[in-house]
């Protein structure tokens, strides 16, 4: 009996650790692959070792010698202001309207919150030449902010959707506590709603400054000149018109942008698991 119940509990842990490897290979295994191909001398990916046998630093000196170097180091500025503000205003949106469909009841509140799933399943390439012509007839084409607008937009219906469930599992009992003494919906929210959603405003915010980063569709079709490019669209241009296809360049290039992803990591790591798991707790 004995051994039939730890002969289970080892083969449920061998496969949850068999499961947990797997997912880690798959992740650590092409992040080790772009440093050693940023590392590799020459332009092709293709290397015999993981580790090149003669590391080199030149392409990451390229990005920042030359001509080149000036765009790369605005590009790298764009895209960081981008994500910055896109951050900035999806925690601010996204808190409000989360506040609003956790704590008052209005008409039309469901279906809203069904839109707001159904505008989440529908890819915004999708509106890609609407969102094209509304620019032109702004006189926004090649402006970041209109960019910013859009993808705070786009970050909207799913963030507030994790945001209303998180709400949502903090007692009401604490809104009526404070209406007693006085307080206003407004006050309630910031002095008791907000700091009790630390968790998951850091996954709003996380996945608000991460989400320009890996944005190439969008920016290509509003961004028009080099200057206003953010780092996908002019490493893109950079590796396969100026540079002639140097993918190392690319690499390295590419391997620069994690380095603001990781300090933000950093920042809000302490919430942010917290936040993931507790964001779905109620509809």
């Amino acid at each position: 009996m004995r051994s039939s119940v730890r002969s289970k509990k080892f083969l449920r842990l061998f496969v949850s650790y068999a499961i947990l490897t797997f997912v880690a290979v798959a992740i650590i295994y092409p992040l080790l692959w772009t440093i050693g191909a940023s590392l590799n001398p020459g332009n092709s990916l293709i290397s015999t070792t993981l580790i090149p046998k003669k590391p080199t630093l030149d392409h990451y000196r390229e990005l920042f010698a030359g001509k080149e170097s000036l765009l790369y180091e605005r590009w790298y500025w764009n895209s960081m202001k981008i994500s910055f503000f896109t951050m900035l205003g999806s925690v601010i949106s996204v808190s409000f309207t989360a506040y609003a469909f956790s704590r008052f009841r209005f008409k039309g509140r469901r279906n809203a919150l069904t839109l707001f799933l159904l505008l989440q399943m529908v890819p915004q390439f999708s509106a890609l030449i609407a969102l094209f012509v509304l620019a032109q007839m702004l006189g926004m084409l090649n402006s970041h902010w209109l960019l910013i607008l859009l993808y705070i937009g786009g970050q909207i219906p799913m963030n507030t959707y994790l945001m209303k469930g998180y709400m949502d599992s903090i007692p009401r009992d604490l809104d009526e506590s404070a209406k007693i003494d006085g307080a206003s919906n407004t006050r309630i929210f910031f002095q008791i709603l907000l700091p009790l959603s630390k968790p998951m405003i850091a996954v709003v915010a996380m996945n608000g400054f991460t989400g320009p980063l890996g944005d190439f569709v969008l920016s290509s079709a509003i961004l028009r000149t080099p200057d206003a490019y953010t780092l996908p669209i002019g490493l893109y241009n950079l590796v396969n018109e100026v540079m002639g296809a140097s993918y190392t360049t690319f690499a390295a290039g590419a391997l620069l942008i994690s380095i603001p992803v990781a300090i933000v990591f950093l920042m809000l790591q302490r919430n942010f698991v917290s936040g993931l798991t507790l964001g779905g707790i109620k509809g």
